[in-house]
């Protein structure tokens, strides 16, 4: 039996096929076979010490008697039986870190498309219009982070060739960051205050939940660019919607929303100044490389110590 099985489960459209090959490419020792099909998937899992893919569920993990780590493809993890895993003494790591440098990219993208008024030609190319418009710069400009994790530190070092001052806004800003100011969620007002460019790059907790609402919204500079890779619920989308309407907000371009998908007669849909992207900025062709990367790292150190934890990006349970 195998002793590593891929959920069937694919990513941002990309076949699990290659996902196998790469963790076979890093593992040749191990066997690592795709369970293509429900019942495939429930007599392999019986026997494998490894599982990975977007979720597992509380049947699924029944009949994983030798489990010893759900490898997550996700970064999130919130979605997952995590009592359950724990009780069972299976590890979880997630994909975080993946993400990185795909998702700076289009942060840093949408700010730049905004500054210089892409939207506004896209649609004067649409009608067929020759007009000469304002735009802006993005050198010079304060920008602010909200969430350093690897996508938030990724965003701040694509950053350094811009010529901007940067902001970021974390959990533990004792951490300190690789920016010129540091603030923790509580001081979000002082952070976005001058900001003309903003990201939340944030989980989704208690805490982070509805963190900009109408009250930072009307902080915010009245034109300053929002963007959203986070979670939709990170910002009160009533709020926002409210918010372009009354020009308090440059504009905004968010990869989730609130609720999601979004309705296709939602508001946010009728605004020039917004940009939505169907959850899609994690998207890369390197994805499954650099998942395989983590995984296959944990598998060996696990060999190594014959202890399934302290592996990286591990999820404490």
């Amino acid at each position: 039996m195998p002793d590593i099985v891929v959920r069937r489960h694919s990513v941002h459209g990309m076949a699990v096929d290659q996902y196998a090959a790469a963790l076979r490419e890093r593992l040749p020792d191990r066997e690592v076979t795709v369970a293509s099909t429900p019942a495939v998937e429930r007599d392999l899992v019986a026997d494998a010490s490894v599982v990975t893919g977007s979720a597992i569920d509380e049947a699924l993990l029944e009949r994983a008697e030798s489990l010893r780590l759900f490898a997550s493809t996700y970064a999130g993890y919130d979605h997952l039986p995590l009592g359950t895993l724990r009780e069972r003494g299976v590890a979880l790591t997630t994909a975080s870190g993946v993400h990185g440098p795909n998702i700076a990219e289009y942060v840093v993208g949408a700010w730049l498309s905004l500054a210089r008024g892409f939207l506004r030609a896209r649609r004067q190319q649409r009608e067929g219009v020759w007009q000469a418009f304002k735009a802006s710069d993005f050198a010079g400009s304060r920008v602010c982070v909200v969430g350093l994790g690897a996508i938030g530190e990724a965003i701040v070092e694509r950053l350094g060739g811009f010529d901007v001052e940067t902001v970021a806004v974390r959990h533990s800003p004792e951490k300190g960051a690789a920016t010129d100011e540091v603030y923790g969620y509580d001081g979000i007002h002082e952070a976005v205050a001058d900001a003309r460019y903003v990201a939340l790059a944030c989980p989704l907790t208690d805490r982070t939940r509805g963190l900009v609402d109408q009250s930072v919204l009307r902080t915010m500079h009245p034109d300053c660019v929002l963007v959203n890779v986070a979670r939709g619920p990170v910002v009160d989308t009533d709020a926002l919607v409210d918010a372009c309407r009354r020009n308090h907000v440059g504009g905004a371009v968010l990869d989730v929303t609130d609720p999601e998908p979004l309705p296709g007669d939602h508001p946010l849909w009728g605004f020039e100044n917004v940009l939505i992207t169907p959850h899609n900025a994690g998207h890369t062709p390197s994805y499954y490389e650099r998942l395989a990367d983590i995984v296959a790292e944990n598998v060996r150190r696990a060999e190594g110590t014959g202890e399934w934890d302290g592996l990286e990006n591990q999820v404490e349970l």
